[in-house]
């Protein structure tokens, strides 16, 4: 008695179902690349706003957290040494700008020394940060 034996078929990949993960991890790097905000700052507890935008060309980062201790690009700088650091850093770059991140907790007149140390360092472009209102 002769059996017969079914050809085997070639095994192949669907590419439609591949084609579908592929475009799946792609929008989800997007979403995620998209909601990342540049935050070069130390974490602190930022004022609310309802106008937020972030601005992603700044070059440098300081931060003024609840103690009132100053950080550029999360390295710790006292006040007297502000502008210099800045002026340093800065160097190099073509119009640099500084995004400042202060926590809602400090008083109004910390806030405007370092503002002033930023503006003597030669440095015009300068962004308050803020959280977005929900």
């Amino acid at each position: 008695m002769k059996v017969k034996i079914p050809s085997a078929q070639k095994s192949r990949i669907e590419m439609i179902p591949l084609i579908d993960i592929v475009f799946l991890v792609l929008v989800s790097f997007i979403y995620a690349t998209l909601s990342m905000a540049v935050h070069k700052g130390m974490p602190v507890c930022l004022p609310k706003s309802s106008a937020v935008k972030p601005e992603k060309k700044l070059v440098l980062s300081v931060t003024i957290d609840a103690e009132g201790k100053i950080y550029v690009n999360k390295q710790e700088v006292l006040l007297e040494d502000l502008s210099v650091t800045l002026s340093n850093m800065a160097k190099g770059h073509t119009d640099p700008g500084v995004l400042l991140f202060a926590d809602k907790s400090i008083s109004y007149q910390e806030l405007f020394k370092v503002l002033d140390k930023i503006k003597i360092s030669g440095l015009e472009r300068i962004s308050l940060q803020a959280e977005a209102e929900r």
